[in-house]
């Protein structure tokens, strides 16, 4: 069993930038991919970047490649996800998850054992 609990949500202007957490507890947070998700009021969750178990190997939605940065911080048990450009289509609440294997369908909710309560992020325009 891991806990998530995600923090570093707010308001911010567009063009800004904003870092969420994901701190774990309960295991080594090393043993598991993280996820981050999101959702838009109205819309369906969807998939916005994932890092492996051993922080290697990184993906994004191609909605935020090239502004969101996902790393991992093992000495702290915490993942982030760093948010630059921030726009208002970004606005959301941002869930981590945690998977107990590395896969290729990272980008699927159900690959998923574990997620957190989420952070809303709100950019204005």
């Amino acid at each position: 069993q891991v806990q998530l609990v995600e923090s570093g949500g707010g308001l911010v202007q567009a063009g800004g930038s904003l870092r969420l957490s994901c701190a774990a507890s309960g295991r080594t947070f090393s043993n598991y991919a993280v996820g981050w998700f999101r959702q838009a009021p109205g819309k369906e969750r969807e998939f916005v970047a994932v890092i492996s178990r051993s922080g290697s190997n990184t993906y994004y939605a191609d909605s935020v490649k090239g502004r969101f940065t996902v790393s991992r911080d093992k000495a702290k048990n915490t993942v982030y996800l760093q948010m630059n450009s921030l726009k208002p289509e970004d606005t959301a609440d941002y869930y981590c998850a945690a998977a107990t294997r590395d896969s290729v369908w990272f980008f699927r909710q159900d690959e998923y054992d574990y997620w957190g309560q989420g952070t809303q992020v709100t950019v204005s325009s």
